[in-house]
């Protein structure tokens, strides 16, 4: 099972910032299974510029509920997935701290949709998210927002798949190895000794 995760925050460095928008679909590796968004009420104030990139206000999340009251279902949620995202390691790193705040380790194999689509896709002027999607004719809809996002990077997925299935493991930075499953069998079989 795989997690098709995105969110918005108040800025890009933890400890200081908080997740505002979170957004999961779960994926059984032919279609999206189930969904989860959510509004989080921030510790810090939203800042001017994140305002306006997401459209996300102060008044939207004044009775939106803190992570830490959906830490638990989040957590329970992601348990046993590889976590995808597009640029992987802002999304898993930023979540798995603020898990980690309230109580919850979380550990999981990662797939990034940005690199693997440099490597799987290549010949694209951006690989940025909105741009990548507009060339392959992905439609996009809620630009900067966790669920849209998510959606447009499920899309974007499902064309790397193909590529990825044949993959025995990924980097620690969610690149597809080099070494494909078939070559990872023929290695570790031992070859037969002559008598």
């Amino acid at each position: 099972m795989y997690a098709i995760v995105d969110i918005e925050t108040t800025g890009s460095k933890y400890p200081g910032n908080s997740i505002i928008d979170l957004g999961i679909l779960l994926h059984d590796g032919r279609q999206i299974v189930q969904t989860w968004q959510s509004l989080f009420k921030p510790a810090v104030p939203i800042p001017p510029f994140v305002v306006e990139l997401t459209g996300i206000t102060e008044e939207m999340v004044a009775q939106a509920p803190l992570f830490q009251q959906h830490a638990a279902d989040i957590f329970a949620l992601l348990r046993g997935t590889t976590f995808v995202a597009h640029d992987v390691n802002f999304d898993y790193l930023f979540l798995r701290h603020e898990l980690q705040e309230a109580g919850y380790d979380l550990d999981l194999p990662k797939i990034c949709t940005l690199k693997n689509s440099r490597k799987f896709l290549p010949g694209h002027p951006s690989y940025s998210l909105g741009k990548l999607c507009k060339e392959l004719g992905i439609e996009v809809s809620d630009r900067h927002r966790a669920l849209g996002d998510a959606t447009a990077t499920a899309s974007l997925f499902d064309l790397l798949l193909p590529h990825l299935a044949g993959y025995a493991h990924f980097l620690s930075d969610g690149t597809a190895s080099e070494v494909s499953l078939a070559e990872l069998v023929r290695i570790s079989t031992p070859k037969k000794q002559k008598k």
